[in-house]
């Protein structure tokens, strides 16, 4: 069976009052437990976030991005994830290699390791893209399960007033090679707008309920499509969007350059004299920037020199 590309799908049905996304995200989740190392379970939370983030990152404008922050109670202290209009993801744990044993289901213990907290969702104007600054909109809500997708539907719902339901998946599988991998993960978001009738949410609620684990569809071979069809039932859907997702960082060595030439100077000067150079890594995607003396000197005013 051929793997499904990363994938995301936005469509609507019912005339304009549901609108629905599904996505693969496999390997963008499998690249980001790769580039922090992080630990099964903590997989399972980050990827249903990142996964979570390119769901949401559909619905904005082209020139938005937003960012959902979990400010956690449990072990993995916390989670950050940023997603654009364009496919583009990335994030990470506070705390990537804390673990916890599976739960009494023999599924990973999200719950547990995310604990409770508040979940933040804020969108705003991509500046990187647009170069300007607008203030931003930040919603917020109490962690009320810790599964992440729940978590999520109650934001959506609560703090947007957009009656909505979500499911969130990842599976993993042993690996000889870096001791497991991502096999599976991927989601969907069905969403109702005023003027939906009851027939049509009692249904839509039936199907929803009744569709496999999202991982256990993208097992099956199942794309997008296919997921949201399975997900609504009865219903037809009209596709508006189809666009490949990817874990993508905005990170770089200039950005990383100018970070440090807006230092003061004696803050360069003691990097030189304590380290003989600067190393800065990215939270996002773990990337490291390196600079040795001379790359530092040359951020110095002109003239300057270490005292």
């Amino acid at each position: 069976m051929e793997k499904s590309r990363d994938l995301l799908v936005r469509a609507t049905a019912c005339d304009g009052m549901v609108r629905c996304v599904a996505a693969i995200t496999t390997d963008l989740v499998d690249e980001a437990s790769r580039r922090h190392r992080a630990s099964p379970t903590v997989s399972a939370a980050l990827g249903r976030t990142l996964t979570a983030g390119v769901l949401l990152g559909s619905l904005l404008k082209d020139t938005e991005k937003v960012t959902i922050l979990l400010q956690c109670t449990g072990p993995i202290g916390g989670i950050t994830v940023e997603a654009d209009a364009h496919g583009n993801v990335r994030g990470y744990a506070k705390n990537p290699h804390v673990d916890l044993p599976l739960n009494e289901k023999k599924k990973f213990d999200v719950r547990g390791i995310v604990g409770g907290g508040m979940l933040y969702v804020l969108r705003e104007a991509d500046y990187y893209r647009t170069g300007l600054f607008r203030d931003p909109y930040c919603g917020s809500v109490p962690i009320v399960s810790g599964e992440i997708a729940e978590d999520v539907a109650y934001y959506l719902t609560q703090s947007e007033q957009i009656p909505s339901a979500v499911s969130l998946g990842v599976f993993v599988l042993p690996d000889d090679e870096r001791f497991f991998r991502v096999e599976a993960a991927g989601g969907f978001l069905i969403q109702t707008f005023p003027g939906v009738t009851n027939d049509v949410l009692r249904n839509l609620e039936a199907s929803v309920m009744a569709a496999p684990y999202v991982t256990e569809m993208i097992r099956q071979g199942m794309g997008p499509r296919e997921i949201l069809q399975t997900a609504l039932g009865e219903y037809a859907f009209e596709i508006l969007e189809e666009k490949d997702v990817r874990f993508a960082c905005t990170c770089s060595p200039e950005r990383a350059r100018r970070i440090l030439a807006a230092l003061d100077p004696e803050e360069l000067r003691a990097m030189l004299r304590e380290d003989g150079g600067a190393e800065m890594t990215c939270h996002f995607c773990n990337a490291t920037y390196r600079f040795d003396a001379e790359e530092l000197r040359a951020l110095l005013p002109e003239g300057d020199s270490i005292h």
